[in-house]
């Protein structure tokens, strides 16, 4: 390839990662917004199937149904479902012993959550007592005593799908843990809640969101790839209707501890990520143009994540090599070249640089009110981790089509209790 080719396909390459992100700037920046919530449209105390899809989750699952246990709502509007899915452990015996209400589940061949779901769909399609809304969680989850009260504000509201707060059980076990603490930390505040004030559509994230029961009859669940939140969230998208965002309805989750563990699930992320922007994608954007409806393009962009993230990692290796060998022309040029002052636009650029160094330690400060040399030294390995997104974007890209479920394996048997003890602020 010549570098004049070269030098059209890195400017490009800017040009697309640029704007990209520039979008999601401006859209972040409506997280911060003051929230306008809708009208109630009446006062009923809705009826919640409460399910919680595991898979050899013995050492977690009863710490996960004691805390749906001390909800506080009305006992008599939800019950506690338990879906023990090929289980080769005591999932369902423990489980039962907490509470719950367990079915168990044997398919060698239909293996993974969306298919566990799916299942369970169906049976509670044909029992004689009806629920209003369905909420999924994962086994290793504890979930705020105000959950489903802050979930039945949203659905008086009239919302059919509502996603909640992922809050984080262990932020800092680990740098690993500390890292996925910091994104989701992030994500809720310009992600999700910024495209609720801008009545886009959030986004689903695997626990912790309830869906109307007509809905999702209505519709059919039928999300059984490796990332079946996201794969509803678009069908809903495409379907007219939009997730919306509930901030108080706080879930904690259970972060990876090592590398190796973040790797495999990230892994399957991106798998799943990139088979659903695949089937999606081009509907989607036919869709929001035809019909002028920005959240289903705002939906299509984000699918089109892990292809940004590949660009950003060519981007960078490229830069700091020609950096590094400036005799060698590689043929590379960054955008500041290409305006006649490029010592002023060089500034500017390194001006953006530092702020969005800065932007995700305002927005965990902003979220958490509070600041230590452990979040600080955390937040700079964050940047390690921020970088291994390039390959396994790639890697998610390559193997798109590889559908095995690879699942997380959970030991931690954190309560509430301990939660509260070691962070006092969230007994407030």
């Amino acid at each position: 390839m010549s570098n004049t080719v070269f030098t059209v396909i890195s400017i490009m390459l800017q040009i697309f990662s640029l704007s990209i992100g520039v979008y999601y700037l401006i859209i972040g920046l409506a997280g911060f917004l003051p929230v306008r919530q809708r009208q109630y449209k009446n006062d009923k105390i809705h009826t919640f199937a409460l399910i919680i899809s595991a898979h050899n989750e013995e050492k977690v699952i009863a710490n996960m149904v004691n805390s749906l246990n001390l909800l506080d709502y009305p006992k008599e509007a939800y019950n506690i479902i338990v879906v023990a899915d090929n289980c080769t452990d005591n999932t369902a015996y423990e489980a039962e012993k907490a509470g719950a209400e367990v079915y168990v589940r044997n398919n060698a061949l239909l293996k993974g959550k969306g298919y566990a779901l799916e299942w369970i769909f169906e049976k509670l399609y044909h029992k004689e007592q009806r629920y209003d809304y369905i909420s999924v969680f994962d086994a290793d989850n504890l979930v705020d005593k105000n959950f489903l009260a802050e979930m039945n504000k949203m659905a008086n509201q009239g919302y059919t799908a509502v996603q909640g707060f992922l809050d984080s059980k262990n932020p800092y076990d680990s740098w690993i843990s500390a890292a996925y603490s910091y994104c989701f930390w992030t994500v809720n505040r310009i992600f999700q809640q910024a495209r609720y004030n801008l009545k886009l559509c959030c986004e689903l994230s695997g626990t912790g969101f309830i869906i109307a029961s007509d809905t999702l009859q209505k519709l059919g669940w039928g999300a059984t790839c490796l990332t079946e939140d996201m794969e509803f969230t678009m069908k809903l998208a495409l379907n007219d209707e939009k997730v919306a965002f509930a901030y108080g309805a706080k879930v904690y989750d259970e972060k990876p501890l090592t590398l190796k563990q973040s790797w495999k699930q990230r892994v399957r992320w991106m798998r799943g990520h990139c088979d659903v922007a695949s089937r999606y994608f081009k509907p989607l954007i036919k869709k929001g143009i035809r019909e002028r409806k920005l959240s289903c393009i705002d939906c299509a962009v984000y699918l089109i994540q892990p292809v940004r993230i590949t660009a950003i990692g060519i981007i960078t290796f490229f830069a700091y090599a020609q950096t590094f060998f400036p005799n060698g022309d590689l043929g590379f040029m960054q955008l500041a070249y290409l305006v006649p002052d490029s010592a002023v636009w060089t500034t500017i650029w390194n001006i953006i640089a530092v702020l969005q160094l800065c932007y995700t330690p305002f927005v965990v400060w902003y979220e958490r009110r509070e600041i230590s040399l452990k979040m600080i030294f955390y937040y700079l390995t964050c940047i390690i981790y921020n970088f291994t997104w390039v390959p396994i974007a790639v890697q998610g890209m390559i193997e798109k089509n590889k559908t095995e479920w690879a699942h997380t394996e959970h030991t931690r048997a954190i309560t509430l209790e301990d939660m509260t003890k070691k962070h006092p602020k969230l007994q407030k």
